[in-house]
């Protein structure tokens, strides 16, 4: 003991929650912190909140998350519209290569949409993705999707990968933004198919579109941790 206070190397600290109240509880007793009631059990939130953990250790990793760190749920902050959420990787070639037709796209079928990149790697951070955006130009809201919520909703399998939901939030496509490349590092000249934009048409007009799923050529998402 030293000055009343057990000595705790914060070394230990994880973001695990009983974790953190139980080794700051320790260090600077429950005398020396405001208590707030999460799920009946006591949140120090002054200490946490000192350490910067309060986001994490009283209310858990947020799932999906905009480059400020705000939660973010397109399947109901847009509920009206017709969603399109593009699955993107920084490290991944051809993501780059569909960068023009991707704000093409987006530009066209501004009325009645709402358009998201969707970054999957986690490692990605919110600095790495904006400087990304800037080299290409991008316009459109990204988002970080930390724990695959995403992924699942739009059965996403590699990047770049599109998912179209209707005003619903009711999936009607998802797969390939169109047959440029028919296998990895192989690419047409120009595609000769456009799925994502008759997708996109076919929910405008309240309908669903011709195919529902197309495997896409990409970079696997099952690949990142």
């Amino acid at each position: 003991m030293r000055n009343g206070f057990r000595e705790v190397s914060l070394v230990t600290l994880t973001y695990n929650v009983q974790g953190v109240f139980e080794i700051l509880g320790a260090y600077i007793g429950h005398r020396h912190s405001e208590a707030v009631s999460l799920g009946g059990r006591p949140c120090p939130s002054v200490a946490i909140a000192i350490l910067g953990l309060l986001p994490l250790a009283c209310f858990g990793q947020k799932s999906t998350v905009n480059l400020e760190g705000r939660s973010v749920d397109p399947l109901q902050s847009e509920a009206g519209q017709v969603r399109v959420m593009i699955f993107l990787r920084r490290d991944c070639p051809i993501s780059g290569r569909y960068a023009p037709t991707i704000q093409r796209i987006s530009a066209q079928h501004q009325n009645g949409t709402r358009f998201y990149l969707v970054f999957p790697d986690k490692s990605e951070s919110a600095s790495d993705i904006r400087e990304y955006l800037r080299e290409f130009h991008y316009q459109i809201p990204a988002l970080r999707d930390l724990k695959h919520d995403l992924v699942k909703q739009a059965h996403a399998q590699v990047t770049p990968e599109a998912a179209v939901f209707d005003r619903k939030g009711v999936l009607l496509y998802h797969g390939r933004i169109d047959d440029l490349y028919h296998s990895f590092g192989r690419a047409r000249l120009q595609p000769t198919t456009h799925e994502l934009e008759d997708a996109i048409e076919a929910a405008l007009a309240g309908h669903s579109p011709t195919k529902s799923e197309v495997p896409g050529v990409g970079c696997y998402i099952s690949d990142l941790e």
